[in-house]
């Protein structure tokens, strides 16, 4: 999301704490409660050039969000009890949060997990086992510290945004945004190459990135053994699942999950789809994770837990804290669910007009 993008939508989440007209619509977008998501939990204040700021809040942050969702009598519950509330169809007398984590990185274990355990709030974390490994590629990342060293970037090559400057913080953020969502946009496999060959010219040791950001397996292990954390799958290689063929996708799920049983020595039965857009994951994946016989699997689609998502526990919506908006109030806000219901009812309206203007002209 663009700077300007973000300021736009901080302004309309102070307008709507601010005029308490999230609150008088709760009742329609609440639903039952959310899972909430997370990726890095780190100190330190944002830099100038930073663009994926947004995978990272600090642990103060994480603090007061868990004593402010205390404070207003959430129940927080582990990934377990929310699958078998959505499996029994257990009514909720009050809005309950399940913390969840991606990727496995070491600061989840550092940081994270003391805020946690200092308020007994279960959570899960999410692992791609190559990144165990330490073998795994943080693409995104190794791109932002590319970026950050190098003063412009040509990349004309293969349909690519063409030669970017990189001047300064603002230039930077621009090129990241336009090379990630160019990226994206092709088979991962070519997109990684692009990366690693990037790199290279950038003098970044991509594969340290692994090694020195998440946990290895004893970390785990130790992190695992405590009876307020979870363990999922995140496949084996961190792929957008929807972009490869239907045996490729149930390969890296299902090895992803082998390997994680036979080192943690524990039954696995939640998993998160890899950058779980629509692009990344759909209907297929959703069918893939059911048949391995996963009790949820999430996506990174924006919503809350409702009465509706007992029909698609292998398709369940998030909220993210992102790193952009660590702010009581937006976390106040988003908790109402009225900002995704008030973009889902702007889509369906969209969508009406395309349908009425399509009938008209044919």
């Amino acid at each position: 999301m663009s700077r300007r993008s973000t300021s736009w939508l901080k302004a309309a989440l102070s307008a709507l704490h601010a005029s308490r007209a999230a609150h008088c619509l709760a009742p329609f977008a609440r639903g039952d409660g959310a899972i909430v998501m997370l990726h890095q939990v780190l100190p330190g204040a944002p830099q100038p050039f930073e663009p994926n700021r947004i995978l990272r809040v600090t642990p103060e942050f994480l603090d007061q969000t868990i004593r402010q969702v205390i404070e207003q009598g959430y129940d927080l519950l582990s990934l377990d009890e929310v699958a078998d509330r959505l499996a029994t169809g257990t009514p909720s007398t009050r809005p309950y949060l399940c913390f969840t984590l991606d990727d496995g990185y070491r600061d989840n274990l550092v940081h994270a997990y003391p805020v946690f355990k200092r308020y007994g709030v279960p959570f899960t974390i999410y692992v791609p086992t190559d990144y165990i490994d330490g073998t795994g590629e943080l693409w995104w990342l190794a791109l932002e510290k590319a970026l950050s060293v190098l003063d412009h970037v040509d990349m004309t090559a293969e349909g690519g945004p063409g030669d970017l400057p990189l001047s300064c913080a603002r230039s930077r953020d621009k090129a990241y945004h336009a090379i990630y969502w160019w990226l994206r946009g092709m088979d991962e496999t070519v997109a990684r190459r692009v990366v690693r060959d990037l790199c290279r010219v950038a003098g970044i040791d991509e594969t340290g990135l692994c090694r020195d950001l998440i946990m290895d397996w004893d970390e785990l292990r130790r992190i695992a053994a405590d009876p307020l954390v979870t363990i999922g799958a995140h496949t084996r290689r961190h792929y957008a699942l929807a972009r490869l063929g239907a045996g490729a996708v149930r390969v890296e799920m299902s090895e992803g999950l082998a390997r994680l049983e036979r080192e943690l020595g524990r039954k696995i039965e939640h998993f998160s789809y890899p950058f779980g857009d629509e692009s990344a994951a759909g209907p297929r994946e959703f069918d893939i994770a059911k048949s391995l016989g996963f009790k949820t699997a999430v996506t990174t689609r924006k919503g809350m837990i409702s009465e509706a998502s007992r029909a698609t526990p292998h398709a369940l919506p998030r909220l993210s804290l992102n790193g952009d908006y660590q702010d009581a109030r937006f976390v106040d806000v988003l908790l109402t669910g009225v900002p995704f219901w008030l973009h889902n009812v702007a889509r369906r309206f969209a969508q009406r007009r395309v349908d009425a203007m399509n009938q008209a002209t044919s």
